[in-house]
């Protein structure tokens, strides 16, 4: 019998964590579902999974805090087993804003909690999947932004600076785990139907820009779920340090 595969999927109680967490489910995987704050909405889901035979538990931790990130893979070490994919989904947007107006501690709240929180993650991914740690491989994948790309002028460019980090450690860490059995991906999502534009102050901020993008709509979560899903599962086996991006061809 091959042994169930153990995902962790990090802000994976609303939009595309959700999504996905769902389609890693209902393909057998074992799945954990970490949240920072909405425990309602991760308990919710987690019961929905389990309802329909799939295993799943869920660990709160705020993925920008070191001790957090370490209790959280711990406690998949203990409740799930070894670890064979991590999804760095978790994010914060703040209000639209010109540069002009943004203060430090905004641009800070945001680079640690976009930006540290995949580092260390990752880092406690790798020591778990390594080759020369004793582990079995696996795979990393982070959700960057197409924000990463346009810089996303007089709105948020704190925000679209942290998903271009994002795009580096992508790139970076793919290479330096290579001959280690662990790929590291990415998928960069355009404008998705979730609740973060909401966050930044335009709920309906899609439907203001939709004229742009060349599908002429906004795309959905499952739609960057299943992109998620490729690129962790074997389909995807020569693929490492790449980018999928979600955008309508925007």
């Amino acid at each position: 019998m091959t042994k169930q595969k153990v995902v962790i999927i990090t802000g994976g109680g609303r939009g595309i964590g959700a999504a996905t967490a769902t389609l890693f489910a209902d393909n057998g995987y074992a799945i954990c579902i970490n949240y920072k704050n909405n425990s309602q909405a991760a308990e919710s889901l987690a019961e929905r999974i389990k309802d329909k035979g799939g295993k799943c538990i869920t660990v709160q931790a705020d993925v920008s805090c070191e001790q957090d990130v370490e209790r959280l893979f711990t406690t998949v070490d203990i409740e799930l087993g070894q670890l064979s994919i991590l999804i760095n989904n978790a994010g914060i947007l703040k209000q639209q804003s010109r540069l002009e107006q943004m203060n430090a501690q905004r641009i800070n709240e945001i680079l640690i909690n976009n930006v540290t929180s995949y580092f260390i993650c990752s880092r406690e991914a790798v020591k778990r999947m390594s080759t020369k740690n004793g582990g079995l491989g696996g795979v990393i994948v982070n959700v960057s932004s197409g924000a990463a790309r346009s810089g996303s002028p007089n709105e948020y460019i704190d925000y679209a600076a942290s998903k271009g980090a994002i795009d580096t450690l992508t790139k970076g860490l793919s290479l330096e785990v290579a001959d280690e059995g662990i790929r590291v991906n990415c998928v960069r999502p355009g404008l998705i139907h979730t609740d973060m534009h909401a966050d930044g102050g335009e709920p309906d901020r899609i439907e203001r820009l939709k004229d742009l993008i060349p599908l002429k709509r906004g795309g959905f979560p499952i739609e960057v779920a299943e992109a998620i899903f490729w690129l962790a599962s074997e389909k995807s086996s020569f693929s490492t340090g790449n980018f999928l991006d979600l955008a309508g061809g925007l």
